[in-house]
């Protein structure tokens, strides 16, 4: 059983929690089983974490090899989660991203959204912006996201994550992004035009740490505050930009087999980072067995939603 990391490099550790970004980060949040299924424009496509619903079948009495085995042939290109379906639950925010920034597409005249990885929560906007750019770093999602989006009349263009954004500055009133690796707030008011918003939905604080401690042991505290939805907000003042609106939400996750759990961790690549089934065959095991005797493996992932704008000259 081997695992392969598909050339995808963290720039976050453990500390980004979910999300979104390898590729671009992600991943959303439920009720108290699985909560109430907020599919479709609501909440758009899951970008990093299980899908949300009823928590559907059960794969107990599956053996640990054959779980296993499974997940690791799984692909774990773009971001699409629906091979979660049935396996692992985590519930929406309660704001709906998609559907917001689908409103706001629809009122931009040029749009920027960065670190959109195979493209699909900006491809369920009803309508895009008349101009509308993404960004994404990592080759296959890249791929993913030109088949997706260029029907739509969208340019995807090729650009490292930590990279200056290759734009004109002012070039965009309305700049978007679902779980990015990390904000780089200079770049965004550069590129932002006076009275132009940016619009996202973050990984938060601990976001499935429960998961992250069962493989790797207690976190230090600055890893557990690194994403602070404040933090954020001070970050984006720094920058000459105001915040409008600030929501944090914690949210349920349900694990119904250990390999719902290793397609996760090897799609959700900076959670353990270098995570591979032999460096951690005796946890998965021991995980295997507390879900088949216990019931499903219970996280918590954490979100908050930011929109900040730039004053007008």
């Amino acid at each position: 059983m081997t695992t392969s990391r598909a050339g995808r490099t963290s720039h976050t550790g453990p500390t980004s929690g979910t999300s979104h970004t390898g590729p671009t980060s992600g991943t959303s949040h439920t009720g108290p089983t699985s909560g109430t299924s907020h599919t479709g424009p609501t909440s758009g496509t899951s970008h990093t974490g299980p899908t949300s619903g009823t928590s559907g079948t059960s794969h107990t009495g599956r053996t640990f090899e054959d779980l296993v085995d499974e997940a690791v042939a799984a692909s774990v290109d773009g971001w699409d989660f629906s091979w979660f379906e049935g396996r692992a639950t985590e519930e929406r925010p309660p704001w709906g991203y998609a559907r917001a920034m689908g409103e706001r597409l629809a009122g931009a005249s040029a749009a920027l959204d960065i670190q959109t990885g195979g493209g699909e929560v900006l491809a369920s906007a009803p309508k895009l912006a008349p101009l509308t750019v993404a960004t994404e770093g990592w080759p296959p999602n890249v791929a993913k996201a030109t088949a997706l989006l260029h029907p739509r009349g969208a340019v995807v263009v090729a650009s490292p994550e930590d990279a200056p954004l290759p734009f004109a500055d002012a070039a965009f009133d309305l700049v978007t992004s679902r779980h990015p690796v990390r904000t780089y707030w200079d770049e965004i008011a550069r590129v932002l035009r006076p009275g132009g918003t940016y619009f996202s939905q973050q990984v938060g604080p601990a976001s499935a740490y429960e998961l992250v401690e069962y493989f790797l042991g207690p976190q230090p505290e600055e890893n557990r505050t690194a994403r602070d939805p404040e933090r954020a907000r001070t970050a984006a003042q720094k920058v000459g930009l105001t915040v409008t609106d600030l929501r944090p939400a914690r949210l349920r996750m349900e694990f119904h087999d250990i390999g719902a759990v290793v397609h996760f961790l090897r799609k959700v690549i900076w959670m353990v980072p270098d995570f591979t089934v032999e460096a951690y065959e005796a946890r998965l095991r021991s995980l295997h067995g507390k879900i088949e005797s216990e019931g499903p493996f219970l996280a918590h992932s954490s979100r908050f939603l930011i929109e900040a704008r730039k004053p007008q000259a």
